[in-house]
């Protein structure tokens, strides 16, 4: 699929560049963060540490900032990028092709509901902060626990205004995820899951 600039949902084109890479994204109306990269977008992925993982689930992945620059990242992983929002995927694929992507896949799904079958090696995701306390537990930080290979690797960006929740959830569910980094009104987490869980 090809969207030109006189698709209808289209506002603009973003050109950013992230650890000496460049990369393009188109965006349309309503999309989040359809001004500029999302500045919680850009600490998360200046700030993920991992070894090369062969499985990636960007979760809520809008027009498929993160997905797409782990993929370039990381071009022997195969990406899956989720968003409940059909415009949303439109613009991803669009996104990837438009950036050479050939290892991601792009979704229609709320929350994991149509993630494919089995477990992976990351999961990223700059979670939604409207959503609810409960879907942010469910859908964001429990069932990806869940679907973490073991060994693999949780990496989160949210608004200070969840920094309230997120250390709660995980006291409650005894999740050891942690800190790493603030900035610009956002945070960043990480859970590591042990290689016995």
């Amino acid at each position: 699929m090809c969207i030109s600039y006189s698709d209808v949902y289209f506002k603009k084109r973003i050109a950013y560049t992230c650890r000496g890479q460049s990369f393009t994204f188109d965006v349309g109306h309503t999309i989040f963060s359809s001004f500029q990269i999302d500045l919680g977008t850009d600490l998360l992925l200046r700030t993920i540490e991992v070894a090369a993982p062969r499985t990636i689930l960007d979760l809520g992945c809008g027009c498929g900032v993160i997905g797409i620059v782990l993929a370039r990242f990381f071009p022997a992983a195969q990406v899956t990028a989720l968003d409940k929002d059909l415009l949303a995927v439109r613009y991803a694929r669009h996104n990837a092709e438009v950036n050479a992507i050939t290892n991601m896949h792009v979704i229609g799904s709320v929350g994991l509901e149509h993630a494919p079958a089995g477990n992976y090696d990351l999961i990223v995701s700059n979670i939604p902060a409207k959503i609810g306390d409960e879907a942010i537990e469910q859908d964001f930080i429990l069932d990806p626990v869940a679907r973490l290979s073991p060994g693999g690797d949780l990496w989160l960006v949210v608004v200070s205004g969840l920094n309230r929740l997120i250390p709660a959830i995980a006291t409650r569910q005894h999740l050891k995820l942690k800190e790493v980094k603030k900035r610009s009104g956002h945070t960043v987490y990480h859970l590591h899951k042990p290689e016995e869980y």
